[in-house]
């Protein structure tokens, strides 16, 4: 029996709403689409065309994982970023379009030559960094192995892998050198926080990767303990942070003696970025 791409969409929205998946019908586009092999924007092209069984098959599969909450990106394979398309597997983050906001900020004060990318998961920080500024050399820090293994495949796509070392190190652990910027998403989730996630992040992304446990904000902490060892005079250095943390985080980096420091919003409007500068 064929089906079509509107009944296909139709099915596959009502399968995952029955099953508590919020957004499920952009989700069953995205999955259709990868399934079929085009961009989510043709599908409205297709709606009366039919949908090949080994595509509806895949397709079909990817509605089950999606029904068990596993987020569209590890399923299909990758999530967008910054205008380029990153590898996304279990052993990293699905990439936010939050942490653009990190990019953007960064890209402001003008190109970098040596960046220091702290806890780089799938790798879009340094990747892109090293993509947007052609001179810049990067080092690239993770304590998870496989991280490091996908930022590696994802540095190697985008035709960066060069100018990017990649390090297994806690933090400062394994660094050398200092750096005129060095950016860092950090785990910040507090634990008590962590039961409200959606099971979406709590079930399928790596636990070390979204919370150091206590208050969420120990990984600040050690950060700032060493960042002047490590920070060039006249650098920057950007942290992700969670949209209450802003005054907290802020108030760590000028007790450990940075008085330039201050906070940038996100799209959302919502406290995103803390800035520290050495002056």
């Amino acid at each position: 029996m064929s089906v079509t791409v509107r009944e296909a969409l139709a099915t596959g929205a009502m399968w995952l709403k029955d099953a508590g998946v919020e957004g499920a019908e952009k989700d069953v586009r995205i999955l259709l689409a990868s399934a079929m092999g085009v961009e989510p924007s043709e599908l409205l092209l297709k709606d009366d065309e039919d949908v090949h069984p080994e595509q509806f098959r895949t397709y079909d599969g990817f509605l089950a994982a999606r029904e068990k909450f596993q987020p569209v990106s590890q399923i299909i394979g990758g999530r967008e970023f910054w205008g380029r398309w990153f590898k996304v597997t279990r052993d990293v983050l699905d990439p936010r379009p939050d942490t653009e906001s990190l990019i953007e900020k960064a890209l402001e004060g003008g190109a970098r030559q040596r960046v220091l990318d702290m806890g780089t998961g799938s790798g879009i920080l340094a990747v892109t960094l090293a993509a947007e500024w052609p001179e810049a050399r990067v080092i690239a820090t993770d304590i998870s192995t496989p991280a490091l293994e996908i930022a590696a495949e994802n540095a190697l796509e985008h035709g960066v892998a060069e100018r990017i070392q990649f390090a297994e190190s806690d933090w400062f652990e394994q660094v050398g050198g200092t750096f005129d910027l060095i950016v860092c998403n950090p785990p910040y989730i507090s634990l008590e926080e962590m039961g409200s996630l959606s099971p979406d992040v709590r079930n399928w992304e790596p636990f070390l990767a979204l919370t150091p446990g206590g208050d969420g904000l120990e990984a600040y902490r050690i950060i700032a303990a060493g960042l002047e060892n490590y920070l060039d005079e006249g650098g920057l250095a950007l942290f992700e942070i969670g949209h209450r943390q802003g005054e907290a985080v802020s108030e760590i980096f000028r007790a450990a003696g940075f008085g330039a420091v201050t906070v940038s919003k996100d799209l959302s409007g919502h406290d995103r970025i803390v800035a520290v500068a050495r002056e």
